[in-house]
C-alpha cells in the first residue's frame, strides 16, 4: 500500500476535496510541484489552472483553481483558492467565449481601457480550457 498524506481543496465558497492521495500535482509560481508524502514543510503561490490528485485508490482527479496558495505540513496538503471546480462543473462553451471577448478587448484597446481586467480575464479562461483539455487527456477523448 503507498504512502499517504490527508489533502483538502478549499475555495472561498465550499471544500471542494478532502481526502487521502498518494500525489498532489500543481503549478507553482516558481514551477511545477509534485508533492508526496513526506514532502517538507512549504508554502508557495499557485498558478491558474490544473490541479491534480491521485488518489488512496490510484485514480486521477483534476480540478480547476483560479490561483492561490498551497500549504504543506507533515501528512498534510491545503490548497486554497479563491475558486476551485470541479471537472464537471466546468463549462467549456462560456470559456472559450470568455477568453475570445478577452482577446478582442487586448486587441481593441480604447481610452478607458483596462488592460490589467483583461489580461486576468483572458488568463483566467485559459486555465480553464487547459484544465478541459488535461481532463479530456486522461479520459482518451
Amino acid at each position: 500500500m503507498a504512502m499517504t498524506l490527508h489533502c483538502d481543496i478549499v475555495s472561498a465558497e465550499k471544500q471542494i476535496f478532502s481526502g487521502l492521495v498518494e500525489m498532489v500535482v500543481a503549478a507553482g509560481t516558481e514551477g511545477d510541484l509534485g508533492i508526496g508524502y513526506g514532502h517538507a514543510p512549504l508554502l508557495s503561490g499557485l498558478q491558474p489552472g490544473p490541479i491534480r490528485v491521485i488518489t488512496q485508490s490510484g485514480e486521477e482527479e483534476v480540478f480547476y483553481i483560479s490561483g492561490g496558495y498551497v500549504e504543506v505540513q507533515p501528512h498534510v496538503v491545503t490548497v486554497l483558492a479563491d475558486t476551485a471546480l470541479r471537472a464537471e462543473d466546468m463549462d467549456e462553451a462560456a470559456a472559450q467565449q470568455a477568453k475570445e471577448a478577452a482577446e478582442k478587448d487586448l486587441a481593441n484597446r480604447n481610452g478607458e481601457f483596462d488592460y490589467s481586467a483583461a489580461a486576468v480575464q483572458l488568463a483566467e479562461a485559459s486555465a480553464q480550457l487547459r484544465t478541459l483539455q488535461a481532463i479530456r487527456k486522461k479520459m482518451g477523448k
